[in-house]
């Protein structure tokens, strides 16, 4: 899978390094639990989806680190650093064993027809 990313060429060198470090520190923090953790659900407050993803892993019985930043009132620009580093528009992010699985619905998904067993075998 490909997609489009704006080349290193496309950006002026006076502010390379600013856009190649903004906001890492939340981008370094899920990195650091996707590598430590099987499963980790990335969210945001006053969101219910997080909360649905959550709710189906733990009906699931399956253990997961969930990581909450902001709401939609506060914290949007952090956020969309992940945004960016993922590609995925929307919250939950869930990663599987280092995986982007999706959101809320695909980790439904993945729990009714089994394959999430199977992932974290």
């Amino acid at each position: 899978m490909s997609r489009p990313v704006l080349s290193e060429a496309s950006i002026h060198p006076a502010i390379r390094n600013r856009v190649a470090t903004l906001h890492q520190d939340i981008v370094k923090e899920v990195q650091d639990a996707v590598a430590s953790h099987a499963v980790v659900v990335v969210g945001m407050s006053l969101n219910p989806m997080p909360k649905r993803a959550r709710k189906e892993l733990d009906a699931a019985g399956v253990p997961y680190t969930y990581l909450e930043y902001g709401s939609y009132f506060n914290t949007w620009r952090r956020r969309n650093a992940l945004k960016m580093w993922t590609g995925w528009p929307t919250f939950p992010m869930v990663f599987v064993k280092g995986t982007l699985v999706g959101g809320a619905s695909d980790v439904e998904a993945l729990i009714a027809n089994g394959e999430l067993k199977k992932l974290l075998a």
